[in-house]
């Protein structure tokens, strides 16, 4: 240790600065690596001791912004001690840092918006990694979650940034359960009551099928006639049904169905269009020349 001190004074003021500021570099980088190895772990503890998945999603979100939020005030702390090192005076920065701070706020305001939303977001719990959501116009898997924005990735592969502070309303499509709704048509002439029968054989036998029993959490609910369209008789039902199963649940459902009808005989009808050529107008005209004759 006397030789390492020696060796420190026999050095340049210069180099010795140089030394000083790769050794900051090296002590944030190695403290970075500990604090994600730490939340990691206490990420890997949490999740062993957690009873379903949608907590699981939880403790994942938050170990991101944990992450995330220790990386910044470690970037912050080697700044302000590489300054110092440079010969900078931290203190004067700090004291305007406060009225800058107010500057930037008034000219900021919706980045300000962003990290406030972004807070209450997760503190609420209203989005996690891996929901599927529908906000600001937007809809898809949530793949990144931090204090200023959620990234989605839609149905097509797209990604979305949506920063927080245009977040008004947030739909989450993968909490707890979900309803497949199925609407289908049938011809005026059909037998309702057949079609409902069917319905309801269809349903119990998707909720038999080991391929589709585990998504399935209830028997099928049949609403009954939803409306009378133009051309067809509507129905309506649903099953509840696993989160983000009502895709798969639903068309599956339809496949079937239409199978079913088709072997009943019940006609799922479809928009219909007649042509009028206009005869007896012509045959009208051809009357009236002949009667002027």
């Amino acid at each position: 240790m006397k030789q390492l001190a020696a060796t420190f004074q026999q050095m340049e003021p210069a180099a010795l600065t140089t030394v000083r500021i790769a050794l900051i570099l090296v002590a944030a980088w190695i403290a970075s690596v500990l604090l994600r190895r730490l939340i990691r772990v206490f990420r890997q503890r949490v999740t062993l001791r957690l009873p379903d998945s949608e907590a699981i999603k939880r403790a994942e979100t938050l170990s991101q912004v944990f992450r995330y939020t220790a990386n910044v005030v470690l970037l912050l702390i080697a700044g302000m001690l590489i300054l110092s090192e440079v010969g900078v005076s931290v203190a004067p920065i700090l004291g305007a840092a406060g009225v800058v701070g107010i500057a930037l706020g008034f000219g900021a305001q919706s980045l300000v918006k962003d990290y406030f939303t972004g807070f209450f977001i997760l503190l609420e719990n209203q989005i996690r990694q891996g929901d599927v959501v529908e906000i600001a116009g937007k809809s898809g898997l949530v793949e990144q979650v931090t204090l200023r924005f959620v990234r989605l990735r839609d149905y097509e592969g797209s990604v979305h940034y949506i920063p927080n502070g245009l977040i008004n309303t947030v739909t989450n499509k993968s909490r707890g359960f979900a309803h497949a709704v199925i609407d289908i048509g049938i011809a005026y002439g059909d037998d309702i009551d057949t079609a409902f029968e069917i319905m309801r054989r269809v349903g119990a036998e998707m909720r038999t099928d080991p391929a589709f029993a585990p998504r399935i959490l209830a028997d099928f609910e049949l609403a009954g006639v939803e409306k009378l369209a133009d051309s067809a008789v509507m129905l309506r039902g649903r099953m509840k049904v696993a989160p983000l199963e009502q895709a798969n649940v639903r068309r599956e459902y339809l496949r079937r169905i239409k199978a079913a009808f088709t072997e009943a005989g019940i006609q799922i009808p479809y928009p219909h269009l007649t042509v009028y050529a206009g005869k007896e107008r012509n045959e009208n005209a051809e009357r009236k020349q002949e009667t002027s004759q």
